[in-house]
């Protein structure tokens, strides 16, 4: 395996500078970083088994697919890994005859869904929300031990405690506590999720940033809210996401670039918008940190990078481990012009009737064992940035926020 990832490593440097990229350089940076999760998770994917046919058949098409094709391969790569993970958490949390009941009634309700469509671009519930189901039963675990005995299955877990990054404002990081290989899914993003539509509504808008470090956005354009998801919690209920829960002052979570999409933020739309009715989430989620990567000290390399990841909400046995909420509950759709969004007449194109939640997950750029998370937070170099922030690139930098 170690010969394969090497290869890998090589087709990521030479296809990065292929001319076949945008010449955009905003969107040049998007294909870019999706023809390295396309690789990473495809390696990830080949497993132990893999011989080298397997990775040179990968190499090739990464080279030759369209970014449209590879973006649904990394999409099919990170939901087999998360829906194995919420297969353990099943298996840590609920009683062996509530995790087949669930199958059963999962699948009766896939299959009752009424079909939607447009909604690859901005996903919300048309008509009124739904009412919540009751909170099931979970066996009475705290964050910790869930977390052990999730490194038990799965082979890692996250820990938050004291950052190696050698700055004084670095604070908290977040660690990989087991061994991880390459392309694999280490973290998720948690928080209430904004589209472009709903910005007016993020807590302190305009200058979301002034008091709330933990915003990141995905390229296109909705924005998560980590901070009222805090640290989690013990048990599993209905989380709406309106609390706001202060993060420890020494928990140095992402600046990378929030204080600079604050220009992004349209008009607002005419007429009331109310927030998210909340769902049904497992707060003990072992993995709900991705918040509290710490960016990489000069001289030191990211280990882990952002993959945007579309949760299919036609899982419905899936959905309490996935730490976000969405809000707002209507279909909005938005274009991008210059650096504002504007509400569109145009629906949005869509392979897929399926609605989803855009979310986003850190995925491990080599083989990892209990090691400190490193995520490059490509700050804008247009602005003034943070005495402690080193670029990682500078060009990716510039292209991120051209």
């Amino acid at each position: 395996m170690a010969f394969l990832f090497q290869k890998f490593q090589e087709a990521v440097k030479t296809l990065a500078k292929s001319p076949t990229f945008a010449r955009d350089p905003r969107h040049l940076q998007f294909e870019a970083d999706i023809n390295r999760l396309f690789l990473y998770t495809s390696y990830n994917r080949l497993g132990e088994n893999s011989v080298e046919g397997d990775a040179e058949e990968i190499i090739e098409m990464a080279s030759k697919a369209s970014v449209a094709d590879q973006q649904v391969q990394v999409q099919e790569n990170v939901h087999c890994q998360i829906k194995a993970f919420c297969k353990f958490m099943d298996e840590i949390l609920l009683p062996s005859d509530k995790i087949m009941s669930d199958t059963l009634e999962s699948s009766q309700q896939v299959s009752s869904l009424p079909h939607r469509s447009g909604l690859s671009l901005a996903v919300g519930r048309s008509g009124p929300p739904p009412n919540h189901p009751a909170i099931p039963q979970t066996r009475p675990l705290s964050q910790a031990e869930v977390s052990q005995k999730l490194k038990d299955q799965l082979g890692y877990t996250l820990n938050v405690k004291t950052s190696k990054i050698p700055h004084k404002e670095a604070g908290q990081g977040l660690f990989l506590d087991g061994e991880a290989d390459v392309g694999a899914v280490v973290a998720f993003y948690p928080g209430v999720v904004y589209y472009p539509a709903y910005y007016r509504y993020i807590p302190g808008y305009p200058r979301v940033d002034a008091d709330n470090s933990y915003l990141i956005s995905r390229y296109d354009g909705a924005v998560i809210n980590a901070q009222p998801w805090g640290s989690g919690g013990d048990k599993r209920e209905v989380w709406n996401g309106t609390k706001i829960v202060e993060i420890k002052a020494d928990q140095k979570g992402f600046e990378k670039g929030s204080d600079r999409f604050w220009k992004l933020l349209s008009k607002p739309l005419e007429g009331t918008v109310g927030g998210s009715t909340g769902d049904v989430l497992e707060r003990r989620n072992p993995l709900a940190f991705a918040h509290l990567a710490n960016h990489p000290a000069k001289g030191m390399l990211p280990n882990v990078m952002i993959c945007p990841y579309d949760f299919p909400l036609t899982e419905n046995n899936m959905r309490a481990y996935i730490p976000n909420i969405l809000f707002g509950n209507a279909e909005v759709n938005m274009r991008r012009f210059g650096s504002f969004w504007f509400k569109s007449r145009m629906s949005g194109n869509s392979d897929s009737n399926v609605p989803t939640l855009k979310t986003l997950v850190l995925v491990a750029t080599r083989a990892l064992q209990d090691e400190e998370l490193l995520l490059n937070y490509r700050l804008s170099n247009s602005k003034r940035r943070p005495e402690w922030y080193a670029p990682v690139d500078e060009e990716e930098d510039r292209r991120r926020w051209s």
